[in-house]
């Protein structure tokens, strides 16, 4: 099971293909499509293994389930399904929650490598919840756009599990939990990211699944949102956010010795934009074209006055890096394609574009950028084709 492409050094993983369509800016949607079929072609031979396994060379060549659920969505999206079903049968044949021989569930645990000695293998079972509700969207429109019915089926499946091992009650609320409500409560708190939630895929969720009140996720959804960016004094979402059970308030998190959840807008809040913008794209909620006008004010003012924004914020509103990230740029500019056209077009042009290179966007080891970026970039109303299809 280990990896081949772990014995190989960075420039035998790194293939330049045999054209380069990085440019100043993309023009129309051609180019647009040529541009992620090539970015695709690219990751796929380089992050992707034969058998399926997706590898994040910058932490130990480990594998995470975000990672094959995030190959699995841009799989469908592109229409290639023998890397989505690689991709698929290598996380349910080694990510899949066992006590002893036997399933436990129909969730992934969250991360595989290498353990003591020289086995690889689950390090971590815990599941986290995004991974698992990006693989079930992503099954869903596999099933829809392949007309395979046990990719339906096994979505179902999973959700009744997200439901069951992931959500929790609190004052006649339902709230997504990032992973097994063991490890993100306490007595006196519960711990959520608001980056995990996903409101669109709680709709299409609801189509599906009669037997669980998944719209319920989409009010609280919007609860935690507005209520963590109203923690920042610039109006923007955290990576982490805690509600207090007794209060019902939402509060930064409780600052201890062993906590490693931070209190900032960061790598994981960059998400954010990129599922609200979705949710209205694909439905054309209100609440996330309210969500984008509101939250996204301080970054366009940042922008205007600088052509470009630090990584990290914390609740003071204060930088905490002195770097920028292609990351967020690709999430700000779903966020903004229709709140401020012209500045996504800006944020493009400047920050985005020019960070192209053979297929791959900024650091080439960088397998959450490459993912965050090509999601970014993907047209909105192609996933609408998608959900239609029955």
């Amino acid at each position: 099971m280990l990896a081949v492409l772990t014995a190989c050094s960075t420039s035998d993983r790194f293939t330049e293909p045999e054209h380069d369509l990085a440019s100043s800016k993309v023009t129309s949607e051609a180019e647009t499509q040529a541009l992620l079929a090539e970015s695709w072609q690219v990751y796929r031979q380089q992050f992707i293994q034969a058998d399926g396994r997706v590898i994040d060379f910058e932490a130990g060549d480990r594998t995470v389930s975000e990672g094959q659920a995030y190959a699995m969505l841009r799989a469908v999206l592109v229409d290639d399904p023998t890397t989505f079903a690689n991709t698929l049968n290598w996380a349910e044949n080694n990510l899949r929650r066992k006590q002893g021989d036997q399933v436990i569930d129909q969730l992934w645990g969250w991360k595989w490598g290498q353990q003591a000695g020289e086995q690889w293998g689950l390090i971590d079972a815990n599941f986290a919840s995004d991974a698992d509700i990006d693989a079930a969207f992503a099954l869903i429109l596999a099933a829809r756009q392949w007309q395979r019915p046990e990719y339906l089926d096994l979505a179902r499946a999973k959700l009744k599990d997200i439901w069951d091992y992931s959500t929790i009650a609190i004052n006649d609320q339902r709230y997504l939990l990032p992973g097994p409500a063991i490890a993100f409560q306490s007595e006196t708190h519960v711990y959520l990211n608001p980056s995990y939630l996903a409101p669109y895929a709680f709709r299409l969720f609801a189509e599906v699944d009669r037997d669980r009140n998944w719209l319920s996720l989409v009010d609280s959804s919007y609860q935690v949102l507005e209520n963590s960016a109203d923690l920042s004094t610039l109006n923007l979402p955290s990576d982490w956010v805690a509600l207090n059970r007794a209060s019902g308030d939402f509060e930064p998190i409780p600052a201890t010795s062993t906590s490693t959840l931070k209190n900032q807008y960061g790598f994981d809040a960059y998400r954010v934009w990129w599922r609200i913008a979705w949710d209205q794209a694909l439905f054309d909620a209100a609440p996330a074209e309210a969500y984008l006008n509101d939250h996204l004010k301080s970054i366009k003012t940042w922008w205007q006055a600088n052509q470009s924004i630090p990584a990290e914020f914390d609740l003071q509103g204060q930088p905490q890096a002195d770097y920028d990230a292609i990351a967020q740029y690709a999430m700000l500019y779903v966020g903004l394609q229709d709140v401020d056209p012209a500045i996504a077009i800006d944020i493009y042009q400047r920050q985005i574009a020019p960070q192209y290179k053979a297929g791959i966007w900024g650091d080439r080891s960088a397998y959450y950028s490459q993912n965050l970026v090509w999601i970014g970039l993907f047209p909105t109303n192609q996933l609408q084709s998608l959900l239609q299809n029955q």
